[in-house]
């Protein structure tokens, strides 16, 4: 659905006007092509003999359709031209999960032949005809797996991006900075990176943070529809849940500074409103929300809403725009331009620097009409440029808000060079599950491999020998 405008900044007019324009000039040459006001001059004697008048109306539209952005399809064309020399970087797809359920990871079958795979959202010919050029590819793995094997399960998702680039390296170039991503866009490739989705993942480790840095991780996910021990999710806004931290603990504080010194983006998608809150006060760096919308819009509790965007403002971070139906008109349906929508509604609130994309494509069931998988990006930017958006604030949306909030995480981690890493660990106490050991935790010094018994068990194996002494 295109919008008003002819896509060409300073010459715009309202819709009432064009669709003026058009009826004229259809029913006068069969062109639906817009024309320029004025053109039509009153007065008998300034206008030609009907068959002559009409072939002179074809002629000036016909000159005009070239010059001029005048069309829906003049829109997309201009909006590849953008793309080409600007692609977009996506904040969030889930195609490394649907390779795990439908695959078990082994992309070397023919039928996960990334070039071939249909029954995905996204693919290699998709991702071209998108102009896809950066992707944070999410290693999500579910909440059921926190405090089990939450650790291994997205390892092995962070070695099937490193394989995907392995796989692939015409298509894919895996790269762990914003110099990176550059350098991806000329040469053509889709810069990959590697984004971890919730903070479950790490079980409470900062160790495990910093290992998963090493491995390539450049953004993680605060929580995802779970808490943490140490941060509250979007369900506890909500009738499902009641909060549990009132936004991120002592050492929630600790996982955000130890992020900043890293240089691993914070992102508070799926995250409580208090938990967004404190983070965006806590944060030496800017943050981004890889995949969600506005609230103002849609009032879903996984949306931003109007205080934090203008805290987004403050800090000069990024929400990046979620297509998932739910979130975008709060029902089971929407389209393109409900979308647009959103990104209209961010940058009037949060200003156009805080505007950015974030699909999540093959994580969600439902998408809007126009944007169906991830070849669909020109036409969303068709719509933006139907209305009024800039080549400038286009490209920002594209990938440059991006780049920038990943240079400042840059230099607030070359800021920070020299400081030595957090080393204390959560409170065993705040930790659950069964399938976990206390080494480390313990105080009392054993000659022998095996931890002390807890004194409930230790009294259990002594009462036998004590009844033996009694009389």
């Amino acid at each position: 659905m295109m919008g008003a405008g002819s896509g060409v900044a300073g010459a715009r007019s309202s819709p009432a006007q064009h669709a003026s324009w058009n009826t004229y000039f259809k029913a006068t040459t069969g062109s639906s092509c817009l024309s320029v006001p004025g053109l039509a001059q009153q007065g008998s004697d300034l206008i030609p003999p009907p068959a002559r008048r009409a072939r002179m109306l074809r002629r000036i539209v016909l000159l005009l359709c070239l010059l001029l952005p005048c069309s829906g399809q003049t829109l997309q064309q201009e909006a590849e031209r953008i793309m080409n020399a600007t692609p977009v970087i996506d904040g969030h797809n889930d195609l490394p999960w649907q390779l795990l359920k439908l695959f078990n990871n082994q992309l070397l079958l023919p039928a996960s032949n990334l070039t071939q795979l249909n029954s995905t959202h996204t693919n290699i010919p998709k991702l071209n005809t998108g102009h896809v050029g950066g992707q944070f590819w999410s290693v999500y793995v579910p909440c059921d797996t926190q405090n089990k094997d939450a650790v291994k399960r997205t390892l092995e998702q962070i070695d099937v991006v490193h394989r995907m680039c392995e796989l692939y390296p015409d298509t894919f170039a895996c790269v762990v900075d914003s110099a990176g991503i550059e350098q991806a866009f000329q040469n053509k490739k889709v810069a990959s990176l590697i984004g971890v989705e919730g903070g479950h993942s790490i079980d409470s480790s900062l160790g495990v943070l910093r290992t998963f840095y090493r491995l390539g991780v450049r953004y993680m996910t605060l929580t995802h529809s779970c808490n943490t021990p140490w941060a509250d999710n979007w369900l506890v806004d909500t009738d499902e849940e009641q909060p549990v931290h009132h936004g991120l603990t002592a050492f929630g504080k600790m996982v955000l500074e130890e992020m900043n010194r890293l240089g691993m983006i914070i992102d508070l998608a799926h995250v409580s409103v208090e938990t967004m809150k404190m983070a965006l006060n806590v944060s030496k760096a800017p943050v981004i929300f890889s995949h969600s919308s506005a609230y103002g819009i849609c009032p879903h509790a996984r949306n931003v809403p109007d205080d934090v965007l203008q805290m987004v403002n403050s800090t000069g971070s990024l929400v990046m725009v979620n297509f998932y139906n739910q979130y975008v008109t709060c029902s089971n349906t929407a389209t393109l331009a409900d979308v647009a929508d959103h990104m209209d509604y961010v940058k009037k609130v949060a200003g156009v620097e805080s505007v950015g994309f974030g699909g999540d494509y093959d994580g969600v069931t439902g998408l809007p009409t126009g944007l169906e998988d991830v070849s669909k990006y020109p036409a969303l930017v068709a719509e933006l440029l139907a209305r009024n958006w800039t080549e400038q604030e286009v490209s920002a949306a594209l990938a440059n808000n991006l780049l920038r909030v990943f240079k400042r995480v840059e230099t607030v981690k070359a800021s920070l060079q020299g400081t030595l890493p957090l080393e204390e660990p959560i409170a065993l106490e705040q930790l659950e599950g069964q399938c976990r050991t206390s080494y480390g935790y313990t105080t009392s010094t054993t000659t022998d491999a095996s931890p002390a018994l807890p004194l409930p068990a230790a009294l259990v194996l002594a009462l036998p020998l004590l009844s033996t002494l009694l009389p």
